[in-house]
């Protein structure tokens, strides 16, 4: 909505411009009418539309052509005054007045026209045979009034038609000539229809009709309200009402009718609550909200978005198998003006074996973008219509943004649920299989993968002491002079390199030692293609050496060229550096052969089990009376054996440790 309205009432001389503005301030006829009224506000509270209006006068006798110019360029309306009883003022509205506001305005922002036939009290004709083919000539003339300043007939319906003919214009929704809405019109009220439609089978229903009246006007309709309008519908159009609900078509219907019975601030009061503007493009406040993401701060997609975003996924999984087809694709991203994901996505994301993309990685996509561009997120949630769906302020409080990594790191403990690992490697080192090998797929399937649909990106979800958090990869271009802020930004450095190829641990070796080193960014060394036989490294130390220098993690064991999905291990063990970066994770490795294999081995064999086992049986048998229980020794017997055990398990594992 504008935050005012301004009016320019022109004509020619003599015609009653001033007596109208001074006859509805002092809501009587003036004694003595001057040149030229001054401009005056009226109060937003007391007008119907609840906008500040500004009424503005012209004088020929007090002002210079320039100065007519001037107030025509900044007039949000102008209304056209001529006296009903004097046919030269009418001919001056076709050969002057039209004509000199076209010259001096913006051939692409239209003015709106309001025709005003003046002194109504001197005849007993209408002007309105006369006026009306003006109107049809001219589709920017929205309507005409015929008033009298004298005796105050339609003085405040003039100003009122004005300021409805600028904030409820009828020349973006509706074509006179042709008698039906305007294309723009019908595609935003169609993308309208579609965001109201819960269910996704094309009908209106009575529940989705109930939610569109209260978020549009705040109140429900009655039931015989509701069953009225249906009925004005199936009157007038065959197919309009299905299934006892509203199609598109009764739903255009409704809103053609509304607009040629002059109901047209209906329509805009629905195109505006759904983000449009005045020129039925969808507002930038509307699509970008704002939010403030401080230095060093993530953005994530919050539960509600989460809930929001599988509502939307379920409408449009119309077989029902968990994944999105082309088509069932397609429909979703109808209320978008442009296709927002490529065939790139399917190579970022999980798909079911047809390469559709699968419920996971749908929210996966999104979480991706949230990640990377919150802006666009934003933009995709305001034309799915989040804000109005789930009853939010706007889109922005679908986003988490997340605090500080410092602050993670005092504290020990992270809040975020989306880790990004950058991945680092000489060409043809394996990075593109190690991300292709998170979202399950092995060599033959990567095969399949064309070129140019190939993404630097994969993201899946993880599983870190049962709580699932995304891990975003992200293969970093192999040019060592040239890495960015952003290629160097991250939660975990993931260095991949061949065994089968003596010079490819030397990249990786150099990286770490350019750029990550001195961080306090956890890194991993990847020995990829694990499957072909291993080559020395042509370096100064082994790559096992090297990782143990630098207090690193062993090198993880990685192939894609097998029968069977990659082992996702490798991306848990990722995931949990990231999440506790401060915590040196002494071993990582399955060896059997180091303290921390065999302690964990120990923990794990049939021998402790079957010891717990029989220990939670003697205690479970054991009858323990009401009164045991309630005793002070009782329960003092039991806290001290606790905490004996307690004491001699961790002496014995730090004694196991140290030996290591």
């Amino acid at each position: 909505m504008r935050k005012d309205v301004r009016i320019l009432l022109v004509g020619e001389p003599k015609v009653g411009k001033t007596s109208l503005i001074m006859s509805l301030v002092s809501e009587e006829f003036p004694d003595v009418v001057p040149y030229r009224a001054e401009e005056i506000t009226i109060p937003a509270d007391v007008t119907p539309e609840r906008v500040p209006t500004h009424i503005v006068d012209y004088s020929e006798a007090e002002q210079t052509d320039e100065q007519l110019f001037q107030e025509i360029s900044k007039a949000n309306v102008i209304c056209i005054v001529y006296s009903v009883n004097n046919k030269k003022s009418i001919e001056k509205v076709t050969s002057h007045w039209i004509p000199l506001i076209t010259e001096n305005t913006d051939k692409d922002s239209r003015v709106p026209l309001i025709l005003v036939g003046n002194k109504s009290d001197l005849v007993e004709h209408s002007s309105m045979e006369t006026i009306l083919p003006i109107m049809n000539q001219y589709s920017e003339i929205e309507t005409c009034v015929e008033c009298s300043a004298k005796n105050l007939k339609n003085i405040s319906e003039l100003f009122y038609y004005a300021q409805k003919a600028v904030l409820h214009p009828t020349g973006p929704l509706y074509c006179p000539e042709k008698k039906d809405m305007k294309p723009l019109c019908i595609k935003a009220l169609t993308r309208i229809f579609k965001v109201s439609d819960l269910d996704n089978d094309g009908v209106l229903n009575d529940n989705e009709l109930n939610f569109f009246q209260r978020t549009c006007f705040n109140t429900p309709l009655e039931p015989q309200a509701l069953e009225d309008v249906k009925n004005v519908v199936r009157k007038n159009l065959m197919d309009g009402v299905c299934d006892n609900g509203l199609t598109l078509k009764g739903f255009l219907f409704l809103h053609t009718l509304f607009i040629q019975r002059g109901r047209h601030e209906t329509t805009w009061t629905v195109l505006r609550r759904f983000g449009y503007d005045d020129d039925l493009e969808l507002n930038q406040d509307y699509l970008f909200p704002p939010l403030k993401i401080p230095p060093d701060c993530t953005t994530e997609l919050n539960h509600n978005a989460y809930l929001f975003l599988q509502s939307v996924f379920d409408k449009h999984d119309k077989d029902r198998d968990c994944a999105l087809s082309p088509e069932e694709l397609k429909d979703l991203f109808d209320v978008f003006p442009y296709m927002p994901w490529g065939p790139d996505v399917n190579n970022t994301v999980c798909t079911n074996e047809q390469g559709w993309i699968t419920y996971q990685g749908y929210l996966s996509q999104w979480t991706l973008t949230t990640y990377l561009d919150v802006q666009r997120c934003l933009e995709y949630l305001g034309y799915l219509g989040y804000s109005i769906i789930a009853e939010q302020e706007s889109h922005a409080s679908g986003i988490t943004v997340t605090r500080t990594k410092k602050i993670d790191l005092q504290k020990k403990q992270t809040q975020r649920s989306v880790f990004r690992c950058n991945v680092f490697g000489d060409v043809g080192s394996g990075k593109s299989g190690f991300l292709q090998g998170f979202l399950g797929r092995n060599l033959m399937r990567q095969k399949t993968i064309k070129e140019e649909h190939r993404s630097y990106y994969a993201i899946s979800t993880t599983y870190v002491y049962g709580q699932e958090k995304y891990l975003l990869l992200h293969e970093v271009f192999p040019d060592f002079d040239y890495l960015s802020d952003a290629d160097l930004a991250c939660d975990i450095v993931c260095l991949v390199y061949d065994v089968s190829n003596p010079f490819s641990f030397e990249y990786c070796a150099k990286v770490f030692k350019q750029y990550f080193m001195d961080s306090k960014t956890p890194c991993m060394m990847i020995a990829a293609k694990s499957d072909l036989p291993e080559i020395k490294q042509m370096y100064g130390c082994s790559p096992l050496d090297f990782c143990r220098r630098h207090k690193m993690p062993p090198p993880q064991s990685f192939t894609c060229n097998a029968a069977a999905p990659p082992s996702r291990d490798i991306y848990t063990k990722l995931t949990t550096m990231a999440m506790y970066p401060h915590a040196r994770l002494r071993c990582m490795c399955t060896c059997n052969r180091c303290t921390f294999c065999l302690c964990q081995n120990f923990l794990n064999s049939e021998l402790l089990q079957t010891v717990r086992a029989k220990l939670y049986a003697v205690v479970l048998r054991r009858h323990i009376s009401q009164a045991d229980l309630k005793s002070s020794t009782f329960w003092l017997r039991a806290s001290v054996g606790a905490t004996v055990f307690a004491v001699l398990g961790f002496a014995m594992y730090r004694v196991l440790l140290k030996t290591r």
